[in-house]
């Protein structure tokens, strides 16, 4: 028992029933046919618990990096109540104090001249916008993304992604060309005339995290510059302090010019994402400054909560933290990586943006059933599913590690059995 009072599994029961009629049947069919009818109820700090309050799960995904600071998070749930006696989400057609605020220090943060900052409510729209700004600034419509990279489900941001996300819903467009990540030689060869912008996740998580070679990144800038074309760095999932610096990129001696923010920037408790742009390319708002609009973004409420988010993460002390949890990781996943080494591969590891490398692409959904099992919620790359993505809460402390590591040890002990048992039905 987890918290006093459990709740029913009638009343479980019902909110499957509700969800499936609903809101998504397909989901529902899916998770119980894998044992997995999980119901979200209480929540707190890195622990998710089931509605009827018999299970729970270390969230050791984050959604993406959503909680980043944990659930509920005491100091942004505070910063929220507060902001709700004085805001609203306010008017986008206005002057804002608090998003003039927010935006200012956004600036501050960042490096070079990344001085501007249009706020959305999701990392799609915020894409999006990316996309229309580099062809409106550069005249030219065609973008270039990668194989297995993944920018969000919304028009133009989907068609940066993998053909499985767009050929369903009848996306197609020349105007789009994917290469192959940290193939510099690709990227020379797509560039031409007709690009407006190179576009990349940083580090790409739902292709398994893998990290881009000495230069990759900082040389795929130069190339741009020298195509009048712009690079676009999505930073969703590995800003805010994720990589163990507040921006990934920072490791990589570049700067873009435009980062796309989202995710933690909600502070996992308001909607917010951010469109950050080098200041020549606010030009492309002068003639018509509501050229561009977004009825929530940059909500006043949302700007309140990612001031609070910003100053926690920005803290020297909150980033040494995350590189000694980092550093603590890799001493214990190195310990399980040798001793599951017929099935545990690999470790792909910046701060706490983490994959684990497994043997094929069947294990990688495997382990994700045999974590959850064992109280861990850790779910597979979908563009490559041969690695598990690992993001820890950046919040978490060394028992709670110790703990990640006993469970995560149990869980591969069961996933190879696993795996050896779905192998030999397949092959009978």
């Amino acid at each position: 028992m987890f918290f006093k009072k459990k709740k029913s599994s009638k009343e479980k029961a019902e909110t499957m029933k509700l969800f499936k009629n609903h809101v998504s049947s397909g989901k529902v069919d899916f998770y119980k046919k894998y044992n997995m009818d999980f119901v979200m109820g209480h929540r707190e700090g890195p622990w998710l618990y089931d509605l009827d309050g018999r299970k729970r799960l270390f969230n050791l995904h984050s959604n993406g990096g959503v909680f980043n600071l944990g659930h509920r998070n005491k100091e942004v749930i505070d910063v929220l109540k507060k902001s709700l006696q004085k805001y609203d989400i306010g008017n986008h057609h206005l002057i804002s104090k608090i998003r003039a605020e927010l935006a200012s220090k956004m600036a501050e943060l960042m490096p070079g001249d990344l001085d501007y900052t249009i706020f959305g409510v999701s990392g799609g729209e915020a894409i999006d916008l990316a996309l229309k700004v580099a062809r409106a600034y550069t005249k030219r419509k065609k973008i270039i993304s990668i194989y297995g990279g993944y920018h969000g489900h919304t028009g133009l941001s989907m068609q940066t992604g993998d053909a499985k996300y767009r050929e369903p819903f009848l996306f197609d467009s020349p105007d789009f060309i994917q290469v192959k990540y940290n193939d510099l030689i690709a990227m020379k060869g797509a560039l031409n005339e007709d690009v407006a912008c190179v576009i990349l996740e940083t580090i790409p998580a739902t292709l398994g995290m893998p990290l881009p070679k000495d230069d990759y990144l900082k040389k795929v800038k130069e190339a741009c510059e020298d195509n009048g074309s712009l690079l676009i760095l999505d930073e969703v999932q590995a800003g805010l302090g994720r990589t163990g610096k507040l921006w990934a990129f920072e490791h990589f001696d570049v700067i873009p010019d435009m980062v796309v923010l989202a995710k933690g920037l909600s502070g996992g408790i308001y909607p917010m994402s951010a469109t950050v742009i080098s200041k020549k390319l606010e030009s492309v708002f002068h003639e018509d400054p509501f050229i561009h609009i977004s009825t929530s973004g940059g909500s006043e409420l949302g700007a309140a909560v990612t001031q609070k988010v910003l100053e926690i993460t920005s803290e020297p002390a909150f980033l040494r933290k995350v590189n000694e949890m980092s550093d603590l990781f890799q001493k214990e996943l190195a310990k399980l990586l040798q001793k599951h080494n017929n099935f545990f591969k690999g470790i792909r590891r910046k701060g706490l943006m983490i994959g684990l490398e497994l043997k094929d692409e069947l294990a990688g959904p495997v382990l994700t059933k045999t974590a959850y099992d064992n109280d861990l919620l850790i779910i597979y790359a979908n563009n490559d599913k041969s690695i598990v993505q690992f993001l820890p809460p950046l919040i978490m402390e060394e028992k709670d590690m110790k703990f990640v590591i006993k469970k995560l040890d149990k869980s591969l002990k069961q996933a190879r059995l696993l795996y050896s048992l779905a192998k030999l039905k397949e092959f009978f």
